[in-house]
């Protein structure tokens, strides 16, 4: 009897190696996909916010949107990132995004506006019919011009 369970502990001798290597290789892609994934959506992230940030500033500071539109593709370009694809919007103070009109705003001296920088992105790896391109990210920066800043007015004076 002894003799015989010995033979079948003996059967089993290196299987468990094996499916060590085999399971941790299983559940080691989905991680690392995963790991993949998340810093996609985190470098757009920081992409879209450092971008809302550079707008606001250059604008505040030159009212030139040429200029807030430059800054906005060195931060995006800093992330490795094109900046063709973002959508640049402004709401007054302490509305959201959501409501974000077009283009930037006439600055006055003491106005308070939020720029909104969206950009649309497909998280790679997932396929289009579980919805992988309706994913978005959004960055907002709160703007105060300052109030004892002249502006030129359209005239020229």
């Amino acid at each position: 009897m002894r003799c015989q369970l010995t033979r079948l502990f003996r059967r089993d001798d290196g299987n468990a190696m094996i499916e060590f290597v085999f399971l941790g290789i299983l559940l080691l892609i989905p991680l690392i996909y995963l790991i993949l994934a998340v810093s996609y959506v985190q470098r757009n992230v920081y992409g879209v916010t450092e971008a809302a940030r550079e707008i606001g500033r250059a604008y505040a500071r030159s009212g030139d949107s040429a200029a807030a539109q430059y800054a906005a593709e060195l931060a995006m370009h800093d992330q490795g990132m094109s900046s063709a694809e973002l959508s640049v919007g402004w709401v007054s103070g302490g509305n959201g995004c959501h409501r974000a009109t077009s283009g930037l705003p006439m600055l006055a001296p003491g106005e308070i506006f939020t720029v909104c920088v969206t950009r649309h992105i497909t998280i790679p790896g997932v396929p289009s019919f579980v919805g992988a391109r309706n994913n978005s990210v959004t960055g907002r920066f709160v703007v105060h011009v300052d109030d004892y800043r002249l502006f030129a007015q359209a005239d020229g004076s």
